[in-house]
């Protein structure tokens, strides 16, 4: 009932630059949190940047001063401008949304299918 759909990864140059943008849809009471995270090969899923529905940030430190996380609550979408990109980013960055399906139902986290971002030295 409730999807995120994410597009905007690709292959880059290191020092290049992209955006990624995720929009949430469904049966949606409240968004509260958004944000995105990323696994590279091998490793655990980490938090790359969140957004609270005030539009407080958050960051990684390995990414602050080069990323910056935004989101447009009318239209339940979140996006991240990746600049000057390294190798190390590379990954599968999800979107992640915590929200209320109802006025009855409890905040849950609700993930994208994922979108590819690789960085060549």
């Amino acid at each position: 009932q409730v999807q995120l759909v994410e597009s905007g990864g690709g292959l880059v140059q290191a020092g290049g630059s992209l955006r990624l943008s995720c929009a949430a849809s469904g049966s949606i009471y409240t968004l509260n949190a958004m944000g995105w995270y990323r696994q590279a090969p091998g490793k655990q899923r980490e938090l790359v940047a969140s957004i609270t529905s005030g539009g407080s940030t958050d960051y990684a430190d390995s990414v602050k001063g080069r990323f910056t996380i935004s989101r447009d609550s009318a239209k339940k979408t979140v996006s991240l401008q990746m600049n000057r990109l390294k190798p190390e980013d590379t990954g599968v960055y999800y979107c992640n949304a915590v929200l209320v399906q109802t006025m009855f139902s409890v905040p849950s986290d609700y993930w994208g299918q994922g979108t590819q971002v690789t960085v060549s030295s």
